[in-house]
């Protein structure tokens, strides 16, 4: 059986030493980029390789002209996965530690970019293998390169041009992955223009974590998302955030409650802003009614 957005723990340590599954760290910080390299170093699940978000998992930032982490070219993520040794009829695991697993998720999504389904989320991340007090290793693995065969799946792309036309279209929902405080416009401390795109609705990534640091559960996520932004097939969704990176999540979960896969506006609101011709609004959009722009 193939798990493709969400695998417990438990499930995991039954496979440890299976060579037709490959486990990816990718642990990462903000605020110091070199936090997942040096901490995959001192220990990790074993059989894990690790990757950095900002030099594996990202493209060329350019600035005032891309968003904070676009979306690698096709070769890039290509290069990326065969030297992770990921072969089509592998299994992929990856995980961080931070809430929400981000950055595994963005390399979930960009797995499933490149059309490859059998790939999925640790539930709980690192720091839930470490709570249950299972194995893990030191020092750096590599694993053998494998010649991947990508079948990339465009339709999962949304641009800029893609949500400008998306104002327009009453059938397309724009969901917003950020604090509900951000896409207000308020204590805006990353990007330098607040605010959300005119339409959005908000539905904050981190609310599709329990307590107990996992993944709600699928009904629970669906209830979640429907009383959001009501039942619509998922390519009729768009979903962003800051730069790409939490809206994986939000994507992860959206498709883990079986409501199918939306796209994903990689760019997302950091590069939304590179032209500040596109339409900016701040505050509430209550009840997902699509609000009006109030500055350009």
């Amino acid at each position: 059986m193939a798990y493709e957005t969400i695998i417990t723990c438990e499930e995991v340590i039954k496979h440890l030493g299976d060579p037709g599954w490959v486990f990816v760290d990718c642990r990462y910080q903000l605020a110091d980029r070199e936090y997942g390299r040096h901490h995959y170093r001192q220990f990790h699940l074993p059989q894990a390789v690790y990757v950095s978000l900002d030099d594996d998992l990202t493209g060329p930032v350019i600035p005032g002209v891309t968003g904070r982490h676009p979306l690698p070219d096709k070769d890039q993520v290509v290069s990326l996965i065969s030297r992770l040794g990921i072969a089509s009829d592998n299994q992929v695991v990856v995980y961080d530690e931070q809430a929400g697993q981000m950055a595994a998720a963005r390399l979930w999504w960009l797995l499933k970019w490149a059309g490859h389904t059998a790939v999925a989320v640790l539930d709980g991340g690192f720091l839930r293998w470490q709570g249950l007090e299972l194995p893990t290793e030191t020092g750096e693995r590599h694993n053998t390169p494998t010649l991947f065969q990508a079948e990339f799946q465009d339709h999962l792309v949304v641009t800029a041009a893609d949500v400008t036309t998306a104002l327009d279209d009453p059938s397309i929902v724009l969901v917003d992955s950020r604090a509900a405080d951000r896409y207000r416009g308020e204590n805006e401390t990353i990007d330098p223009v607040a605010g959300h795109i005119p339409g959005a609705v908000s539905v904050p990534f981190l609310e599709n974590i329990a307590d107990a640091g996992v993944m709600k559960s699928p009904q629970a996520l669906r209830e979640r998302f429907v009383s959001h932004i009501g039942t619509i097939p998922g390519d009729r969704a768009i979903f962003y955030c800051g730069s790409g990176v939490t809206a994986a999540q939000n994507v992860l979960a959206y498709n883990h409650a079986g409501l199918g896969m939306p796209r994903l506006y990689v760019g997302s609101w950091s590069d939304w802003i590179t032209d500040r011709s596109r339409p900016v609004v701040s505050g509430d959009n209550p009840g997902g009614v699509r609000d009006q722009p109030v500055t350009t």
